[in-house]
């Protein structure tokens, strides 16, 4: 089997959370979700875990970071290709995200964008072609 990641991330408005999510592209899966946790599948391998906040407390004992002000992490997933990238970075602003909070960043064999979900966490997605990389950038 495949190993896969969980990124779990606290929420405040769950069902709003799992709206935006879907906007992006990721679809819920409702065998591990409930009115606390929200399992979103990107792929076979990559999943975003959503907690409300008091789902989110049982797994530790540090207080949840306001993303809108803080960074906890910057999360980086892949798309296909370049158009790719910007379809789901323009889903993020009219589902309720933001779009584009860091720089666009283009550099021929590799392109990528950001954005928020409602929460304030932040994502990176970018397209390599690995084939066109410079010899200096390898």
């Amino acid at each position: 089997m495949a190993r896969l990641i969980f990124v779990n991330l606290p929420v405040t408005d769950l069902p709003r959370s799992i709206r935006f999510y879907e906007a992006i592209g990721a679809r819920l899966n409702p065998q591990f979700s409930d009115d606390t946790a929200a399992c979103m599948v990107f792929s076979e391998t990559i999943h975003a875990m959503l907690l409300t906040h008091a789902k989110y407390a049982m797994f530790t004992t540090k207080p949840v970071a306001d993303t809108h002000k803080t960074s906890a992490a910057l999360i980086c997933l892949s798309a296909e290709d370049r158009a790719g990238v910007d379809r789901m970075a323009e889903a993020a602003a009219p589902a309720g995200g933001r779009t584009d909070p860091g720089p666009v960043q283009d550099h021929g064999f590799m392109y990528g964008r950001s954005l928020e979900d409602p929460d304030g966490h932040h994502w990176e997605v970018m397209w390599m072609d690995l084939s066109a990389m410079p010899p200096q950038a390898a």
